[in-house]
């Protein structure tokens, strides 16, 4: 019984409409030197192109403007200091998120797919007035057929506004009403505890209710040096899209392919199945954050 109840909650991915798709900065370097992969950029591009062409409004939240801000003025680790630190990250984050959009413009515009940047912070969710108008423009967007691309607007966030793009995603899902987030990470998906420290860690394929057992597996630790998203922070994305309606995914994002093998309802990473609450508050529990 519990083995067709899962299936169920697979099968029913392809027929989601509106989709956010998150992928990390580590799943778009080359390790070895920090450059972008574009290869992987390209497979990621076709990938929400195809969805976007079955008829399915799809959002892009992309890390990698500071990575890449830092690559392109060759900044070592003894440049930026605990002076320095939040200017620097500021600087970086504003070239480099220009280098990161014209990359996915151009690969967009081999498709012929218009795409838009938007940047957000976390006052863009806890103003009225502002997620007002962040909504109305998702909306026009969408209705008019771009692809939009998310990142957090570093340039102007300071440390106690922060949002990592876990949870800048799954707060995306809920502006716009999507019925599925997929978070592409550098793990397969959610274990009983860290496996990289821990070989008897298990897997869990379904997260039918949040609960706080769940939440206790989330510690604060990623294999990443480039990203800022640990499972922690998933697992807060967990809670936001499920209780605003939508299922979401952690899948490894080595193989970027793995986005239509989960539209396709095939067992790949751990899903979180959607448990929508009328009472849940997004602008308070986001004004909550890092509190």
């Amino acid at each position: 019984m519990e083995q067709k109840r899962t299936e169920g909650y697979r099968e029913r991915l392809k027929d989601k409409k509106r989709i956010v798709v998150k992928i990390g900065s580590s799943s778009l370097q080359h390790p070895q030197t920090g450059d972008l992969d574009y290869i992987k950029l390209e497979v990621l591009v076709r990938e929400l192109c195809n969805l976007k062409n079955q008829g399915k409004d799809v959002v892009l939240v992309t890390s990698g403007a500071v990575a890449q801000g830092k690559r392109a003025m060759n900044l070592k680790e003894a440049d930026i200091t605990d002076q320095n630190r939040i200017a620097m990250k500021q600087a970086c984050a504003a070239i480099g998120q220009a280098r990161l959009m014209t990359t996915y413009q151009r690969i967009f515009s081999e498709y012929n797919q218009m795409t838009a940047q938007i940047l957000i912070t976390k006052n863009t969710i806890v103003d009225n007035l502002n997620r007002y108008n962040a909504h109305n423009t998702f909306t026009q967007l969408l209705r008019m057929g771009v692809i939009p691309v998310v990142n957090e607007n570093d340039t102007v966030a300071t440390y106690e506004l922060e949002l990592d793009n876990d949870t800048l995603s799954a707060i995306v899902a809920a502006l716009i009403g999507a019925d599925l987030l997929i978070l592409l990470s550098d793990i397969d998906g959610l274990y009983t505890d860290d496996p990289r420290k821990n070989p008897a860690a298990s897997f869990i394929e379904v997260v039918e209710e949040l609960n706080d057992a769940y939440m206790d597996m989330g510690k604060a630790s990623t294999g990443s040096s480039v990203g800022t998203g640990g499972m922690n922070t998933k697992l807060t994305a967990a809670r936001i899209a499920t209780k605003s309606g939508a299922d979401m995914l952690i899948a490894n994002g080595g193989d970027i392919r793995i986005i239509h093998r989960l539209m396709d309802g095939r067992n790949y990473g751990t899903l979180f199945v959607a448990r929508r609450d009328a009472d849940f508050d997004l602008p308070g529990f986001v004004d909550k954050l890092n509190q």
